[in-house]
């Protein structure tokens, strides 16, 4: 293997002008875990009675047993999904064998999914163990760039403007999903200001050649590949060199196999984001925002610019959403402790007063609670669910040890795995695996379609009239948006009003334009609450 400094290396590849400018794991190649044996042989009854006989169809008894297990995010069982594979029965021992092939190995629910099994498939009395492994199916997707054609899914992070925590995101998003079982890269796209070698400072900075390609370097098994591991500062080129720059990087950079690719989109709505959008075929966006309502209107332009591409917004992270108080910080414990002492002292009380400070000390630490202060104001979670539809919301603490993370090189949720905000970032890690999973293997999107001769919009198997929808628009024409008071004024919609266009928005939204120039977006579960509601309403006057 031929080893060189990273800038030589890109020299080398023709990378950068002349001015200045290894074998997979098991796990990773075929996604396979340690096999797990469930369950213990059975005893012979007291009775001696004999086993029962193995059923000439066993196979198709153990499949419909396992039609119990429903996978929660694609809403069907796994059998009828083709997650059970390679059905076995060894008649002498009475021991059934399969494989359970998920959408990921980063699957949240894996273990419950095993113990499920175990249990179900043990309830067959002709069944005495039984062997499962718990697999993943291969990472692959639809692409021509060269060194991504195993990469699972591309996660855009992407923000509107900077300063917002967006690379400090990316780096635990990533580091999140490595904790739950996934092959993770990340590629800094910002080459104007790029975060991610401040951020992570890799175990080496040798460049490895995998033919006329580069390895990207790691830490801790998260490979990563930014322009300032190559070139110190940032670059200073327009935006079509840029574009022809980024190409190049992810065009000469071997990946290997990755179940995700956490992609740290540059700032903005522009071309090289809708290049970047349009070139490497993104699964999913997560945008990040900070509670102030600028901030806000830079997410619609977000959620819009990816709606545009048909890349789904599948989660929100706000930032500095509030900064919490830790009690070993809200006071001077030593100076605490000095005045109770004090103060026993004075007061005449027996026995050592430094140690009953110390005492009283713990007591006030232990009855005080964190308060979270909302310094930047309340935050848009509750305006992002109700009228773009986002599920998945989660908001992160202004706190110094974040900050300082970034700074030093080592990731937050590396360093603090137990801490309160690792479990959100793991969190939001899970919401992604769900997301992701339903995008690439699920239609979850009603079908909608606008019928013209009954006058109805049809939602499945289901209708709505098109005044009551477009009487329950929730925007900020027809809703105040502090108070939620009703605007739009019911009756001055006309039962004649009609869709001119419908489209889907994201995931979780459907777009209007209606015939009166006015323009909707209805999350989903909102048009089936109101179809619900209207439902209730007709059957109440049936019944009176």
């Amino acid at each position: 293997m031929m080893y060189l400094p990273m800038k030589s290396a890109l020299l080398l590849l023709g990378l950068l002008p002349c001015d200045g400018f290894v074998a997979q794991s098991k796990w990773q190649s075929n996604h396979k875990v340690p096999t797990r044996i469930w369950g213990a042989p059975s005893t012979s009854s007291e009775d001696g009675a004999t086993q029962l006989p193995v059923p000439k169809e066993w196979q198709g008894e153990v499949l419909k047993s396992l039609k119990a297990v429903i996978d929660p995010d694609l809403n069907q069982d796994i059998v009828t999904l083709g997650f059970v594979k390679n059905l076995s029965l060894d008649e002498a021992s009475r021991e059934v064998a399969f494989d359970v092939e998920l959408t990921t190995p980063a699957c949240p629910v894996k273990d419950q999914f095993a113990a499920d099994c175990e249990r179900i498939v043990l309830e067959l009395p002709w069944i005495e163990t039984a062997k499962i492994t718990m697999t993943a199916q291969p990472s692959a997707m639809d692409t021509s760039t060269l060194g991504m054609a195993q990469i699972g899914a591309v996660i855009a992070v992407s923000s509107c403007k900077g300063g917002v925590g967006k690379s400090t995101t990316a780096v635990n998003l990533a580091y999140s999903l490595q904790s739950l079982g996934a092959t993770v890269g990340i590629f800094d796209a910002d080459v104007y200001g790029p975060s991610l070698p401040t951020m992570i400072k890799p175990d080496d900075d040798i460049v490895r050649f995998v033919g006329r390609q580069i390895a990207p370097l790691q830490r801790n098994g998260v490979r990563l590949m930014s322009f300032g591991y190559v070139n110190e500062g940032s670059a200073i080129m327009r935006g079509p060199m840029v574009t022809q720059l980024l190409d190049q990087f992810l065009s000469v950079t071997q990946w290997g196999s990755l179940d995700y690719l956490i992609l740290d989109m540059p700032p903005g709505t522009g071309d090289i984001q809708l290049t970047l959008t349009q070139r490497l075929n993104i699964t999913a966006a997560v945008i990040v925002t900070t509670p102030q309502e600028l901030s806000f209107a830079d997410v619609v332009r977000g959620v819009e610019m990816f709606d545009s591409v048909n890349v789904p917004c599948v989660a929100v992270v706000e930032n500095m959403a509030y900064y919490e108080v830790e009690k070993d910080k809200a006071f001077d414990t030593s100076k605490l402790e000095a005045a109770f002492s004090e103060v026993l002292a004075a007061k005449g009380v027996n026995g050592d007063s430094k140690d009953l400070a110390k005492e009283l000390v713990k007591i006030v630490l232990d009855k005080t609670e964190s308060k979270k202060i909302p310094i930047f104001g309340p935050g848009h979670k509750q305006r992002l669910s109700d009228q773009w539809g986002i599920e998945h919301t989660f908001s992160m603490p202004l706190m110094d040890t974040i900050a300082f993370n970034g700074d030093s090189g080592t990731p937050f949720v590396l360093e603090y795995p137990d801490s309160s905000q690792a479990a959100i970032y793991k969190e939001l890690a899970r919401s992604v695996v769900s997301e992701v999973a339903k995008a690439k293997y699920s239609q979850s999107r009603p079908d909608v379609a606008y019928e013209d001769g009954d006058h109805k919009i049809r939602v499945d198997e289901d209708h709505v009239s098109p005044a009551d929808l477009r009487r329950a628009c929730r925007c900020a024409a027809c809703v105040e948006e502090m108070t939620g008071r009703q605007i739009l004024v019911a009756s001055s919609i006309s039962d004649s009003i009609k869709p001119i266009k419908m489209a889907s928005t994201g995931n979780y939204a459907l777009s209007v334009d209606w015939s009166d120039g006015h323009r909707s977006l209805y999350p989903y579960r909102q048009i089936r609450a109101l179809m619900e509601d209207k439902k209730a309403e007709t059957d109440k006057m049936q019944e009176a």
